[in-house]
């Protein structure tokens, strides 16, 4: 995710919300000021957890999301990585 997204409660927000949707993966912030996250899951679920990506929490200002597809870990947890 592009736009003002570190500092906003974006991480932790995500996470949460990934968590709701029973999901598996991370996020992370990247050093040029952007977001990563990294799920997997049922294929709702996903779409759910994209269109959240989109908005974000309240004080955040998405501009951009790209998505791609990388395998599979089979991890079972979603966290907030450093």
């Amino acid at each position: 995710m592009n736009g003002q997204v570190q500092g906003v409660g974006y991480r932790a927000a995500c996470c949460a919300r990934a968590r709701e949707l029973g999901l598996a993966g991370w996020v992370r912030n990247l050093p040029d000021g952007s977001v990563e996250v990294q799920a997997e899951g049922g294929a709702f679920e996903l779409a759910e957890l994209r269109l959240w990506c989109e908005r974000g929490p309240g004080p955040a200002q998405v501009t951009s999301v790209a998505m791609t597809t990388v395998g599979s870990t089979g991890d079972d947890w979603f966290e907030i990585r450093r």
